[in-house]
């Protein structure tokens, strides 16, 4: 399924970087990368799936996926009442001849490989995200640095794409 977005809203933000949101009742379509496609990518799909009601559909894929999707990061997105579907680890590869509106990054390993050419111009974004699944500790403290991670993709997403 793919979506074109047939106008947007220009801003400079407070860096004097030039962003693009998306305009109010246009639907486009959004790839989120990450190596491993298991914890933040999932939660970012679901995230900007739930997040824009359907303006934005968002998948995710990883350059090497993990092949398994991390239960505390679908843990988090139930205890944030965030739907779910059925989220799989798959490579990039599934997607590449989908044209998408915009391909985002959530950690810094997948934003420096060389990703494949998707079809059109995707606007590129990278969301630099700590990876939750390398926390350790408690069962507390490893649940924080979930949570942590779904704070900072919500806000990046309310921030760049609502």
């Amino acid at each position: 399924m793919v979506f074109k977005i047939t106008t947007t809203r220009q801003y400079i933000d407070k860096s004097g970087n030039k962003e693009f949101k998306v305009s109010r009742g246009k639907s486009c379509n959004a790839l989120v990368l990450c190596t491993g496609n298991s914890c933040r990518s999932i939660m970012a799909e679901a995230l900007i799936n739930h997040l824009t009601q359907g303006r934005i559909q968002a998948v995710s894929a990883g350059s090497d996926p993990a092949g398994y999707v991390h239960p505390k990061s679908l843990d988090t997105l139930e205890r944030h009442g965030v739907p779910v579907d059925a989220p799989r680890s798959k490579s990039w590869d599934e997607f590449a001849d989908t044209s998408f509106d915009y391909v985002i990054t959530v950690c810094d390993q997948a934003a420096g490989e060389t990703c494949p050419i998707f079809p059109g111009a995707p606007k590129k974004l990278h969301w630099s995200t700590p990876d939750p699944a390398k926390a350790t500790g408690t069962n507390e403290e490893i649940e924080a640095a979930f949570d942590e991670a779904f704070a900072l993709l919500k806000a990046r997403i309310e921030g760049e794409l609502l």
